[in-house]
């Protein structure tokens, strides 16, 4: 039974840092590309931050480059987005994921999603 599950939210000031997990099972976490993505106005889920299997490649969109990293733990099954100098805009829940074919921005190319992790930014 493939599961991934997000663990790490939480409620934290503007300027502050959180480090999200997902802990992946069922499924060769380490074949797999892995994204983290939330909630927009207008979409169901905007793209934040993307690996390929073995964290060679790493896509990130642009409000969040150089403030977030993605890093991954093939060996422990899981995937971290490390985020820092949090604003009120990253408020959102955030859903990890896995797709089998390659590092992917768009939503629909993945397969597996866990249930989000709530993360509160307050000025």
């Amino acid at each position: 039974q493939v599961q991934l599950v997000e663990s790490g939210g939480g409620s934290v000031q503007a300027g502050g840092s959180l480090t999200l997990f997902c802990k992946a099972s069922g499924f060769d976490f380490g074949g797999y590309a892995m994204g983290w993505f939330r909630p927009a106005p207008g979409k169901e889920r905007e793209f934040v931050a993307s690996t390929s299997y073995n964290g060679g490649d790493i896509y990130y969109r642009d409000s969040v480059k150089g403030r977030f990293t993605i890093p991954r733990d093939n060996a422990k099954n899981t995937l971290y987005l490390s985020m820092n100098r949090l604003n009120s805009e990253d408020t959102a829940i955030y859903y990890c994921a896995a797709q089998s074919w390659g590092i992917a921005t768009n939503d629909a190319d993945y397969q597996y999603w866990g249930q989000g992790t709530q993360v509160t930014v307050s000025s």
